[in-house]
């Protein structure tokens, strides 16, 4: 029974707070774009926070001596990304005004990301070891500029502060012990958070490959692209507990959808 109610609880107190913070960061009516999200925290704060982030990680970088050594290469992703951004409009018309930023570190790590605001990062190792073509550097970009252009980070704020607020009135209310709060920490991780995440993944690419389409790179890299990485991948973990689809699944889903988008490429 205690089980039953901290479970209803748990829904009950985020459904609550959904009611009053759930709207849109981009325009309705675009592929990947109509989901409603919960945004309980506002842009301020988390522009603040990723600002904070980015500096840091830009200042290690110069003081390691491994920020922008490769000038071809930065223009290479600059001449990218100001492709795609000028096809960030047609999910908010916003994105063209964002102080946009490109910038490399040196690494052999597989890694690339866009900051909320339009602060791009790529790590050289991803495009060197899977040796990428421009079309498959637009498939991780455009996919990472997904994530900033809808909010995506504030999105999981405001869930895991849904969550955290959810599992204090039943601690509260139902005299739950230590134990048991981390026990629901834990649910509310894997039943909410993570499959919250994965969510946005299979958003931030469909959004990508109309952006990559719109901006004239065959949205076909994409799968090329991920068999890829399939390739380096050196085991996953099971899709349950990652925020990432399998390579296989997220493989199979851009396959579907590529003939959606691949009217934009042509045109």
């Amino acid at each position: 029974m205690k089980k039953f109610l901290i479970k209803t609880t748990l829904v009950a107190s985020v459904s609550a707070m959904a009611l009053t913070g759930c709207s849109s960061t981009t325009n309705s009516g675009v592929i990947g774009s109509d989901r409603q999200q919960l945004l309980l925290v506002s842009n301020d704060q988390v522009m603040q926070m990723s600002a904070q982030s980015y500096n840091q990680l830009l200042q290690e970088a110069r003081n390691k001596r491994v920020l922008d050594t490769n000038a071809a290469q930065l223009a290479r992703l600059n001449g990218i990304a100001r492709k795609l951004i000028n096809q960030a409009e047609i999910y908010r018309g916003d994105a063209k005004n964002w102080q946009w930023e490109v910038h490399t570190i040196k690494s052999n790590e597989l890694n690339a990301f866009v900051l909320p605001g339009g602060k791009i990062m790529f790590y050289s190792g991803i495009i060197d070891r899977l040796n990428l073509t421009d079309a498959e550097i637009a498939a991780i970009m455009g996919h990472e500029m997904a994530h900033a252009i809808r909010e995506h980070a504030r999105e999981r704020i405001s869930s895991q502060y849904a969550t955290q607020t959810g599992i204090g009135i039943a601690a509260s209310i139902f005299g739950l012990s230590q134990g048991q709060a981390q026990l629901a920490n834990i649910a509310g991780d894997l039943g909410i958070a993570r499959p919250n995440s994965r969510t946005q993944e299979a958003e931030a690419d469909k959004i990508g490959l109309v952006l990559m389409a719109k901006a004239g790179y065959d949205p076909n890299a994409a799968v090329s692209l991920w068999k890829k990485m399939q390739s380096a991948s050196q085991g996953e973990p099971p899709q349950f507990l990652s925020t990432h689809p399998s390579s296989s699944n997220r493989i199979a889903s851009l396959q579907a959808l590529i003939p959606e988008v691949m009217p934009y490429y042509k045109k």
